[in-house]
């Protein structure tokens, strides 16, 4: 299937309506409210030792909202110290699972993103989604060539939900701000808020497989689903179904067939980003497959590209820059990898601290051997003894602005190591690491990056900011 650009976009009627973010406002409000008050009031009158109960009943509200807020709600409790343990203890419990919309509200759907007769573009469609999440919901298909199809629909109204949840946001912020202000959360909202919008715009998302089409053409332990363009929307995206069986499937494999999937997951998330500043912001169990012959793994399928985050070379030349002096013990490297970053007002206070979550983070690519990526840790607990160790530090110096791209390189670093603890892999992370920036330099990251994002429609990130929007 030749990967094409979707055609431009019709007028859209559902967009942001006002309507359905005044219902959203007022759900929201009245489930999210309750909790925000009661903790206020606790404040107030002294009350201590009940974040346990606030941390229940939040997660609760928010588990019967579903939709986007619930999706950040899931995300922030990924994201080390994002939170008070408490509540990311429970936020986490949150099934990523919503009810799926019914056959009727499909068709509904679907005849408004194809137009009428829709069901006659397609040999089959299934009546019952393969998978259904937050967001929207996945059903298979099989196009009018006999090809394999996985389309998947957005539940209507969730641009108005996302612009109402994005709101109700700082209530969640405002929660942790009350416990006590170490870290500065404004750049971490609006980091969270633009790519949620992003995850929104499927045209975009086809955009991001066309990119990792490009990026990983020649990494066959990896495949990468084609976009139909003919029958995606803003709303809709067609692609190949690829088949594979549930990373889990293999956990009581044998090592190396263990490792092997484990290389291959390294490469996908490693290779993009060393080479081309590009990450896959949400590496879970749930967005990959494993393809091959029977018991045999060959490699794995990405499966989704929603949430995906697009670097400026310098930004890796920081990585690069912090292992090197970190590896040496190389100090002026290791500061001028954090001023490269954003971090501000840096002393030696503030760089030994920060250096508690770098050697964490670089611990398994530092040594070289064969290793587990972190022994005798749960999955769950990935991250959280070290981020607990940095907060305790950060109270003592004031509130530190964590810069906005650390959000989701923290957060996508902590799954892919869960993902590598859930499957007990033992791989030499120091040898995959050097591979990946073998020859490295910020200008040949920025010469693959433009020839990539043009191949894929995408713009170039501007200077140090966010990264940009899609082109034309």
């Amino acid at each position: 299937m030749t990967l094409m650009s979707p055609p431009k976009p019709p007028d859209d009627a559902e967009k942001n309506r006002f309507s359905a973010r005044a219902r959203r406002y007022a759900r929201v409000g009245t489930q999210v409210g309750g909790v925000a008050a009661r903790i206020a009031g606790q404040r107030l009158t002294g009350a201590t030792g009940r974040r346990a109960g606030n941390a229940t009943a939040l997660a609760a509200a928010l588990g019967g909202l579903k939709g986007p807020l619930m999706k950040v709600a899931q995300l922030l409790a990924t994201i080390p110290d994002a939170l008070p343990p408490e509540y990311a203890g429970e936020l986490i419990k949150l099934q990523s699972e919503a009810p799926p919309m019914g056959w009727a509200f499909v068709r509904r759907r679907m005849q408004a993103e194809l137009g009428t007769g829709w069901e006659k573009k397609f040999q089959s469609f299934e009546h019952q989604p393969a998978a259904a999440a937050s967001l929207g919901q996945v059903h298979r298909a099989v196009a009018l060539s006999g090809e394999a199809l996985a389309c998947k629909l957005q539940y209507p109204d969730m641009q108005s939900a996302v612009e109402a949840d994005l709101r109700q946001l700082r209530l969640l912020f405002s929660l942790r701000s009350r416990f006590d202000p170490a870290i500065d959360t404004q750049e971490i909202a609006q980091e969270i808020a633009e790519r949620l919008r992003e995850e929104l715009d499927y045209r975009r998302e086809a955009r991001h497989i066309a990119l990792y089409a490009h990026m990983l053409k020649d990494e066959a332990a990896i495949r990468v689903p084609g976009v139909w363009p003919e029958l995606s929307t803003g709303r809709l995206l067609t692609m190949d179904w690829l088949e594979g069986r549930k990373l889990l499937a293999y956990k009581d494999a044998a090592l190396e067939r263990r490792n092997r999937i484990a290389t291959a997951m390294f490469t996908a998330w490693w290779l993009p980003f060393s080479r081309h500043g590009v990450i896959h912001g949400d590496p879970h169990l749930g967005n990959y497959s494993v393809f091959g012959d029977g018991e045999e793994p060959a490699g794995i399928n990405l499966l989704d590209y929603g949430c995906i985050r697009i670097f400026p070379p310098r930004f890796v030349g920081g990585v690069v820059d912090l292992y090197r002096g970190l590896e040496i013990g190389d100090e002026a490297r290791i500061v001028h990898a954090y001023e490269t970053w954003g971090f501000r007002r840096l002393n030696k206070s503030l760089i030994e601290t920060l250096n508690i979550w770098a050697r964490f983070i670089y611990g398994p690519l530092l040594d070289d051997r064969a290793r587990t990526i972190a022994d005798g840790v749960k999955p769950s607990s990935y991250g959280r003894r070290e981020a607990f160790q940095v907060h305790q530090a950060l109270k003592r110096q004031g509130p530190v602005t964590v810069p906005r791209e650390f959000v989701f390189m923290d957060r996508a670093a902590i799954g892919l190591g869960a993902v590598f603890l859930h499957l007990a892999a033992e791989l030499n992370f120091y040898r995959l690491f050097n591979e990946a920036i073998e020859g490295f330099s910020v200008g040949a990251v920025g010469a693959r990056q433009r020839a990539a994002l043009a191949a894929a429609g995408l713009m170039q990130p501007e200077g140090g900011g966010p990264q940009a929007g899609i082109s034309g």
